[in-house]
């Protein structure tokens, strides 16, 4: 396959199956792209898109190509644009301003998991900022609106800022001093970043004194102000919280047990600046916090002397592994080789020391009044002049970006069984920063995010092509330590941009070769696995398999696809149990309260979206309007809010189960991808297929949903109104030039008769059947216009492994009953069923609430609203007695040994042409009913009879 800029060109499109997110007039010849070199300048206009993979036989439109009108979607739509553009876009980017020491400018970060105090540590910070990237690339896609293109700039020109700075040596942060006019060094909390000392700084001294002050950033427990030692055997330390939150001096040559200590008596005030010193003499040790006395030991045997020449000399850094970094400001630190009297130590308070009595340490004396560079000036004369440090050393590529230190990534490739705690899914977070930076270069040009998405490849690709092959198969197969997320799909991408070979050689090293084989045989092995895990693997896979052409990429995929459709999927699209898979066909058994995460949603979408690009089989989008009108719409509840996106995490589907919208701590990967859904709504409602071979080109409307395509390809627009699903059918008008095209309406493969087509009011004739497409070959002109009908049935779609267990549905929409009680509703519908099979009469009607109706005092609605209602998306089906037309026959409704009833048995046979077909029917079945013991002679008799005198909707 050919490389480089000959690959490139300009589609206006979408890039490949990402955000599309050129708006319109940005297009540009495919050489256009900026050097490396020009990679700091703000932003280029004209990102180069590349060509459409050979192996699409259809492509996507851009979402700036098809305008969302007014409706459901455009609604849940607007939340999230105006979440969107009121969040301060540089909370997002303070995580990594930290980790390389920059200044945050005061910035919180969003906490939950994107923050030091989330969960597992905040092993995963960062991942939230390239799903907010991805968020921002389409919303300005999709509406132009240049608030959107702003705030990715400046996220991306702080992330350009970061690397920068980890590139090189750490350099002071700079802040105001305790005293007017002097200057202190601030270390931001998640910056790792220490002051090393010389190691002669002690001079070898029996007697000292340490003096500091120190304005603590947060209450962290055994962050260090000082840490002299060697290990954790020999050392002395001065931290400023114990396990009690007060400061704490100790001093040993054996370890913990042996400390000799000095305890204070209160906490240290956050973020206000504190005095503390240490005296230790002849025994005894005293330790002052504000010039006053708070601790005294006269049993202190150990002197620095004691402990003989040390190998570290920190200043924030502690040897225990587990112990924090010291957060906050250093000011006027002082060593001398004598104990200072009480009265020097209070006057240390009024001024630096340098103006004191007791004058500058005579060990060593810092004032930190640098503002550059890495190294502070010892004013005692003795040049013991100290270095700031990293406590992780530095990245070992200059590509590296991320929020925290190379620290996760290093440890999972020895780790053999996965411990969250000590690394979360390093990969899978890489993954949202590249996808959100390729994103953010695609919306707005800006050349500094293609920059660093290829700097972050280089990175990843020098760390693990020096790696064996069974250390990535073992790291990739680790449950969430090694999870990657679709960072394959993403270096596909750039790589389709690039045309590196490194970068498509580096896509190939995620490959979890037992998983791919397996899937690519047919063999079904993701029982027991996680879920959101692996799902994004196969939309890399075809990635994979679209530039290197190999079939088991391909073949993998699409069999992964029919292991989760319908075999482990819930009625409203969504997949997993506590977020893993159990055994095929188990649905009923697993209803609770963390059902269907809602990632694995978004990425059964995009699998199925991808998997439709290589081949149209109807059963994609089918399935795709399933997931999307139910589980999608649903996960986003209807209320503003500027602080959060208010997405599930899981959708219980236990009876009476209230969403969660600010699911766990926060800022969690579905609230990620749930920012993403609802701002690419429309990708997915028409595709193109180009002309070829003397066939005609054709456009494939996928999903019913109010929108404005402009095809600039055939110079026309194509209008949708509608107001589906609350409308049954939809309108489609064509303006422009004269176009050749099909169009390719899609018949849900739920709709049971009645789809019909006309075309300027008159009937055209094609072929209906559900689950394909009807297809409209024309020449197109100015003017036409399409009415499509798809009559909406009331039916039920029972679970796999309970056929009683059922989920109403009515045309796309799944209608849940809001309901507190926390048992299936027993519910039977046959009791006014129509000839068409449609179970609607059954329920009554509200005025004025469409979808809403009710059923025995019972209120059903759309799972699609994002409310706070008890719901009941499963219910028991319940029919003890054969009733026709509300009459009822007064007999039991008999049923089979694996449970089908004979009213199931009637009606399965549905629609029929009038009242006689379906007594016709009753006679029939009743009579096998009879003939297998399961009904009387007498019995059939009242059954027909009832049936016979019945009235019946049509």
């Amino acid at each position: 396959m050919a490389s480089g800029p000959a690959r490139r060109t300009v589609l206006g499109a979408a890039f490949l199956g990402a955000v599309a997110a050129l708006t319109p007039g940005t297009a540009a010849r495919a050489g256009d792209r900026p050097a490396k070199g020009a990679a700091t300048a703000r932003a280029a206009t004209a990102p180069a898109i590349p060509a459409i993979p050979a192996t699409w036989t259809v492509r996507p439109f851009g979402l700036g190509d098809v305008t969302l009108g007014a409706g459901v979607f455009a609604d849940k739509r607007r939340l999230m644009l105006d979440f969107a553009r009121g969040y301060d876009e540089n909370r997002l980017v303070q995580v990594f301003r930290a980790n390389a020491g920059l200044d945050t400018g005061g910035a919180v970060a969003p906490g939950g998991w994107e923050g030091l105090d989330g969960e597992a540590n905040g092993n995963l910070r960062g991942h939230f900022t390239g799903h907010f990237l991805s968020m921002l690339a389409q919303a300005y896609a999709g509406t132009g609106d240049k608030t959107y293109a702003e705030k990715i700039r400046t996220m991306v020109g702080a992330l350009h800022d970061v690397r920068e700075a980890l590139r090189g040596d750490p350099a002071v942060l700079g802040v105001p001093g305790r005293f007017p006019g002097s200057t202190a060094a601030s270390n931001v909390r998640g910056s790792y970043r220490y002051v090393d000392l010389p190691r002669d700084v002690l001079g070898g001294a029996a007697k000292f004194t340490f003096a500091a002050w120190v304005r603590p950033e947060h209450a962290d427990d055994w962050a260090r102000v000082l840490d002299f030692g060697d290990d954790t055997t020999r050392y002395l330390y001065l931290a400023a919280r114990n396990a009690k939150g007060h400061p704490r001096f100790a001093i040993t040559t054996s370890g913990a047990g042996g400390e000799q200590a000095l305890d204070g008596k209160a906490a240290l005030p956050v973020g206000e600046w504190s005095h503390l010193a240490v005296t230790l003499a002849d025994g005894t040790g005293i330790l002052y916090v504000d010039g006053v006395e708070v601790a005294r030991n006269t049993a202190m045997s150990l002197s620095p002397a004691a402990l003989g020449t040390l190998r570290d000399h920190w200043l924030g850094r502690s040897h225990y592994a587990g112990d924090p970094v010291f957060a906050g400001a250093f000011d006027e630190v002082h060593l001398w080789d004598r104990a200072l009297a009480p009265a020097a130590i209070a006057e240390l308070r009024q001024r630096p020391a340098a103006g004191t009595t007791a004058g500058a340490g005579n060990l060593a004396a810092y004032t930190f009044d640098e503002t550059t560079g890495g190294t502070f000036a010892d004013s005692s004369g003795r040049a013991r002049h100290a270095t700031l440090r990293r406590t992780w050393g530095g990245p070992s590529h200059p590509g590296f970006l991320a929020a925290y230190p190379e620290t996760q990534f290093i440890a999972l490739e020895s780790m053999t069984s996965s411990d969250y705690t000590v690394v979360w899914a390093p990969y899978y977070t890489a993954h949202k920063i590249l996808r959100g930076l390729l994103d953010a270069h695609l919306a707005t040009g800006d050349a500094r995010a293609l920059d660093l998405a290829e700097g972050m490849c280089d990175w990843m690709h020098s760390r693990l092509s020096a790696l064996p092959r069974a250390t990535l198969q073992r790291m990739w197969a680790l449950f969430s330590s090694g999870e990657f997320g679709g960072i394959v799909e993403a270096v596909c991408d750039l790589h389709a941009l690039s045309g590196n070979p490194r970068h498509l050689a580096l896509a190939r090293l995620f490959d979890l070769d037992k998983l791919i084989d397996s899937c690519a045989a047919g063999k079904d092995v993701l029982s027991g696995l996680h879920a959101n895990q692996h799902i994004p693997i196969f939309t890399g896979l075809l990635r994979l398999y679209d530039e290197t052409g190999e079939r088991r990429y391909l073949d993998a995929a699409r069999n992964f696809w029919e292991m989760v459709v319908p075999p482990r999927m819930y009625a409203i699209g969504g997949t997993s149990d506590r977020e893993f898979w159990g055994e095929r066909g188990a649905v009923a058994s697993t209803l609770g309260d963390v059902n269907a995460e809602t990632c694995c949603a978004y990425n059964m979408l995009k699998l199925s979206r991808m998997l439709f690009f290589h081949e149209q089989r109807p059963q994609y989008m089918d399935y795709y309007e399933r997931t999307l009108h139910n589980q999608i719409l649903g996960s986003k509840q209807d209320t503003a809010d500027a602080e959060k996106p208010l997405v599930t995490y899981f959708i219980g589907l236990a009876p009476g189960h209230v969403r969660d919208y600010t699911p766990k701590a926060g800022t969690t990967c579905c609230e990620g991808t749930g920012m993403e859904s609802a701002t690419k709504y429309q990708d997915s409602v028409y595709f193109a297929k180009a002309a070829a071979d003397g066939s005609r080109g054709a456009l494939y409307v996928n999903l019913h949903m109010p929108s404005k395509l402009t095809w600039a390809e055939h110079g026309v627009t194509v209008t949708q109104t509608t107001g589906y699903p609350y409308e049954q059918g939809t309108t489609l008008t064509v303006h422009g030039r004269a176009a050749d095209f099909d169009l390719r309406l899609r018949v849900p493969s739920w709709s049971a008769g009645g789809f019909t087509v006309k075309l300027n009011g008159r009937t055209v004739q094609g072929d209906s059947r559900p689950g394909g497409y009807f297809s409209v070959a024309r020449t197109w002109r100015d003017g036409d216009t399409v009415r499509v009908s798809v009559p909406f049935r009331l039916r039920t779609e029972p679970a796999p492994d309970d056929p009683h267990v059922q989920t109403l549905f009515y045309g796309p929409v799944a209608l849940a009953a809001r309901d507190a009680r926390k048992d299936l509703l027993r519910l039977g519908l046959y009791r006014n069923a129509a000839l068409s099979g449609d179970l609607l009469p059954t329920f009554t009607p509200v005025p004025g609430k469409p979808l809403h109706p009710t059923l025995d005092g019972i209120a059903f609605g759309p799972f699609a609203e994002g409310t706070e209602d008890p719901t009941h998306v499963y219910f028991r089906r319940h029919e003890p007695r054969v009733v026709f037309g509300g009459l009822d026959s007064g007999v039991a409704n008999p049923a089979r040994p694996d449970g089908r009833t004979l009213l199931d048995e009637v009606w399965s046979a549905a629609p029929f042409r009038d009242k006689g077909a379906l007594v016709a029917h009753v006679q029939t079945t009743t009579k096998e009913y009879v003939t297998g013991g399961l009904l009387s002679p007498a019995d059939r008799t009242a059954v027909i009879g009832t049936a016979r005198r019945a009235t019946y909707v049509d």
